[in-house]
């Protein structure tokens, strides 16, 4: 009986391990209740599939309330149809190839002497700096966003949570 138990917690634990290992970085967004504008617009710029291949992808997550930090309408405009090439640049502005945690962009700021330019998926490039003990990054327009949650581990890479939207030239 008591072997039984200890074979069943054992299977119990692969399981729970093998769902979160297939897990993309798509779902730790959708299952985000402060990501849904984020998963909006993934879904407009049809880039759901490819942010579920295999990456590896360091992604950027802008919450709801990054994004409702931009200018009035700039949300709803991007969201349409005949604007699906600007979102999915702005999109793919905050996704970084490979599997960056955070203790990988801390050392590589600090090795790069504070300052680390970052090429993302879209071409542009992202300035990662430690100020006040968190991880910023610097925009090509100048503006900053912070990362306010990090690590959120997927199966095809890892998600980290900033507090802006950052945008390409």
């Amino acid at each position: 009986m008591k072997m039984k138990f200890i074979a069943g917690i054992i299977t119990l634990f692969i399981s729970a391990f093998s769902v979160s290992a297939q897990t993309t970085v798509v779902d730790v967004a959708i299952s985000s209740k402060d990501h849904t504008t984020l998963v909006a617009a993934v879904k407009a710029a049809d880039l759901v599939a490819v942010l579920q291949s295999a990456g590896p992808f360091t992604v950027f997550a802008p919450t709801n309330a990054a994004f409702a930090k931009l200018p009035a309408g700039t949300v709803e405009t991007l969201l349409k149809p005949e604007n699906k090439a600007t979102l999915a640049k702005i999109l793919t502005y905050h996704v970084v190839a490979g599997n960056l945690d955070a203790a990988a962009v801390i050392k590589a700021i600090t090795a790069a002497n504070g300052s680390l330019s970052v090429k993302t998926v879209s071409g542009g490039t992202l300035i990662a700096s430690i100020e006040s003990g968190k991880v910023v990054l610097t925009d090509e327009k100048g503006a900053k966003a912070t990362v306010v949650a990090a690590d959120l581990k997927a199966g095809n890479g890892v998600v980290h949570v900033i507090d802006s939207v950052v945008l390409p030239k």
